[in-house]
């Protein structure tokens, strides 16, 4: 096989009983080219594993778990944040007085990269190097104090405003800041003890967020069990909806029957908004997504390998032509991306393998697509990294 610094990873041929067949490592100096669509074939995107990105991080920096990444129409940048709690200590021995080795030091939780994968900025805390700045006033933390748990998504919307939700400790907060990082709105409280997911006043560890028509869409997450959207200017609650597009009810304990689907959401973990007014909502633990109108409407869901007893859909992702005709699941059970087109929900193919090798992945926890139709996914656990498929058009699915 050639050398080449593209590698091509892709999924094709629906089997029987819906198993795949994965194709991977497969160089595009190979030969791995379109083929001509034929009568009733279909067609569906296909990725190449980008090894040129991210570059090398500046000044020793680590990363802990990549929970959120997205990215910016114009600008091309790719924002991530991740848990610098989740670092073992002996990968931070840069940080000893005196230094016991050369790496590394913790990276500040807030990362802008360009498009070639080089650091912009850094910022957020605690840390005195890049400390949540709000002008002298106390920070607002949405990391839970900096341990392992904390923040869990970052979105940018088209007024360059850097949102960050949090499920660490009993944090109920949703923190809006200007892209440089100074404090703007907070959206909810800390501590807000056990859930309520009927409560217009504040979020319970909630897990993603997006902004659509002067409106925030939460999915409110690991202590809730619902949607919830706010104001954008003024943080204002407007409305919320639980699974089925019914009242939630935190007294019926969630069971996961992949032959039955339940009448709760389990972990609202992703969510995204469409240009023709859907909200997609990933619900991580019962291995599903379901779609809504915006006003909450239920419209249709979707299994995704439901045998996955510990949940299989971690995030969403749309395409980007006008019509968005693909949706993208992260699945960080079995270390892959879905495909699906998005007027019937069919899945019609996947990309990735298992494992710490480029183009693989480990723990695949959020996703975003730029404009280019590229994917973004974070990695979790013990992935802690960011890897990006490049969109080559469509193929004729075998």
């Amino acid at each position: 096989m050639t050398s080449g610094r593209l590698t091509s990873v892709m999924l094709v041929a629906g089997l029987a009983a819906g198993s795949w067949l994965l194709r991977t490592g497969v160089d595009a100096a190979d030969g791995a080219k379109p083929v001509p669509a034929q009568a009733g074939a279909k067609q569906i995107p296909y990725f190449e594993y980008d090894e040129t990105f991210p570059k090398p991080l500046p000044n020793n920096w680590t990363l802990g778990t990549v929970v959120g990444i997205a990215t910016e129409a114009k600008t091309d940048h790719i924002w991530l944040v991740h848990r610098g709690g989740t670092i073992r200590p002996d990968e931070l021995n840069a940080q000893h007085n005196p230094p016991l080795g050369e790496c590394c030091v913790k990276a500040p939780p807030v990362i802008e990269l360009d498009y070639a994968g080089n650091v912009i900025q850094g910022w957020g805390g605690p840390a005195p190097e890049y400390d949540w700045p709000t002008d002298g006033a106390p920070s607002p933390d949405p990391t839970g104090g900096g341990g392992p748990s904390g923040m869990h998504s970052v979105y940018v919307d088209s007024k360059d405003f850097v949102w960050i939700t949090a499920t660490g400790g009993q944090d109920g907060q949703m923190l809006k800041f200007t892209r440089k990082g100074k404090f703007v709105l907070q959206i909810g409280k800390t501590g807000v003890g056990k859930p309520d997911s009927n409560n217009p006043d504040t979020m319970n560890k909630a897990s993603g967020v997006k902004v659509s028509g002067g409106e925030v869409y939460v999915s409110d997450g690991y202590g809730n069990r619902r949607v919830v959207v706010y104001d954008a200017e003024t943080g204002k609650y407007k409305r919320h909806w639980g699974a089925y597009g019914k009242r939630p009810d935190d007294s019926k304990p969630f069971k996961y029957d992949p032959n039955k689907p339940a009448d709760q959401f389990s972990t609202p973990h992703g969510i995204e908004v469409s240009r023709d007014g859907l909200v997609y909502v990933a619900d991580r633990n019962a291995s599903r997504l379901q779609v809504f109108k915006l006003d909450g409407t239920y419209v249709a869901e979707r299994m995704i390998e439901p045998q996955t007893l510990n949940g299989s859909v971690f995030g969403v992702g749309l395409s980007p032509e006008p019509g968005q005709r693909w949706v993208y699941i992260p699945d960080g059970r079995n270390e892959r991306v879905w495909i699906l087109e998005r007027k019937t929900l069919e899945i019609v193919g996947s990309f990735g393998c298992s494992g710490h090798a480029g183009g693989c992945m480990t723990t695949p926890h959020s996703i975003d697509v730029d404009k280019r139709g590229n994917i973004y996914i974070g990695e979790t656990w013990e992935g802690k990294r960011v890897q990006r498929y490049l969109y080559k058009g469509l193929r004729t699915r075998s």
